[in-house]
């Protein structure tokens, strides 16, 4: 297998934009990777996008707009590990010798998708769903879990959102800038207790991409180039084989791929991009990828270690709470995040020194699984 590197990376401004379809934010992506790696839109020799809802040849649909045609263009959907699985389907294509340069997409237009201003509707057969048991419920039945059994507090859960925002407030894609108190937090709306409406992501639009390349190809680029040090992707177990609801077999197992193929553990890394959907999910995958021991997120998050400035800080772009979820871009944007840092290009956000990061995204759900897919990537400099 090659060495892959990441040659550039782009995203469009994430929010509200139901007037802006789903091609022109990709293509705004698109532009702005091409851009940055310094290459013509033609020299992408394979794509691989992303995209769940209202999902309709995506690739074609998004590189037409910039002039690409008559290449292999391959459309994927894994919910919100989709952005993931199409950087992962690159990375093959690659590592294995079959191209010497493409392009990961992933969008999405939540706003004008059928779930809009809706919750993500359970499937037919989910009779725990379709009694209840969105999401929020979800997370919000392993936040009491986390109190009961690991001293967690609302205030911790809130913490999480204080600092995510706040690192967001530094992000100019970011959704939100605006820095919120603990007090704000938790006295907005109750949406599943103790989950409150500003301890959830929100609906957002948005695309980003990245180009990747044979390591041969980025050192005619570059002095320095971005490796993907590891690729990893999996789908779940069945979820009556948990001993404990608060630990994700799949998150800890796709970790330790990631870190053996890597070459490195997670003392190593020094910025993590994770899947944040909601405050209280943030402290529990600190523990699945090793960044602390079982049980001890909350007192990792209480050190300081997940903001910027600390040990290890995780979702310096402001994560999914602040910047928005655009389900299918996620995956993408989370490596084009890590390989800014890397470079040295975050701007205020910049994680200082960074040379190990970690982009992670889990999601989807079938009915006794636990989930649907999480995809890990950890890239070094």
């Amino acid at each position: 297998m090659r060495e892959v590197a990441v040659l550039g990376v782009g995203q469009s401004t994430f929010g509200k934009m139901p007037e802006i379809s789903a091609a022109e934010l990709g293509r705004d992506a698109v532009l702005a990777a091409v851009k940055d790696a310094g290459i013509s839109p033609r020299d992408i020799q394979v794509a691989y996008s992303s995209r769940l809802y209202d999902a309709v040849i995506t690739s074609q649909d998004v590189l037409k707009e910039v002039g690409v045609t008559s290449i292999e263009m391959i459309n994927v959907e894994n919910a919100c590990a989709g952005g993931s699985t199409a950087v992962r389907g690159v990375w093959k294509e690659i590592a294995s010798g079959h191209y010497d340069l493409g392009i990961a997409i992933g969008v999405e237009s939540m706003t004008t998708s059928p779930i809009a201003r809706k919750l993500i509707p359970p499937q037919k057969d989910d009779i725990e769903g379709q009694l209840g048991l969105t999401m929020p419920a979800l997370f919000g039945l392993l936040a009491r879990r986390q109190m009961a059994e690991c001293g967690a507090t609302p205030e911790d859960f809130a913490q999480v959102s204080v600092k995510n925002h706040h690192h967001g407030c530094l992000n100019p894609y970011a959704q939100y800038k605006k820095e919120f108190t603990v007090e704000e937090i938790l006295n907005s709306r109750m949406i599943c207790d103790p989950i409150t409406l500003l301890q959830c992501c929100p609906n957002t639009d948005g695309a980003a991409a990245v180009v990747l390349c044979s390591m041969d190809i980025a050192r005619k680029h570059t002095t320095n180039p971005v490796k993907i040090a590891a690729s990893a992707l999996l789908s779940a177990g069945y979820s009556w084989k948990r001993k404990d609801i608060t630990s994700s077999p799949l998150g800890v197992e796709t970790a330790r791929r990631a870190y053996e193929m890597a070459g490195c553990g997670p003392e190593d890394i020094d910025l993590v991009e994770l899947h944040d959907a909601f405050s209280t999910e943030e402290i529990l995958r600190y523990e699945d990828l090793g960044l602390c021991k079982p049980g001890e997120g909350v007192a990792f998050l209480r050190s300081g270690a997940p903001a910027l400035g600390g040990k290890v800080p995780v979702n310096p772009s402001g994560g999914l709470l602040s910047l928005g979820h655009p389900l299918s871009a996620s995956g993408v944007r989370v490596v084009a995040e890590v390989t800014t840092h890397l470079r040295g290009q975050a701007g205020k956000r910049q994680v200082q020194g960074a040379k190990v990061g970690l982009a992670h995204m889990l999601g989807g759900f079938a009915v006794g699984l636990e989930a649907g897919a999480c995809g890990i990537h950890i890239l070094t400099r």
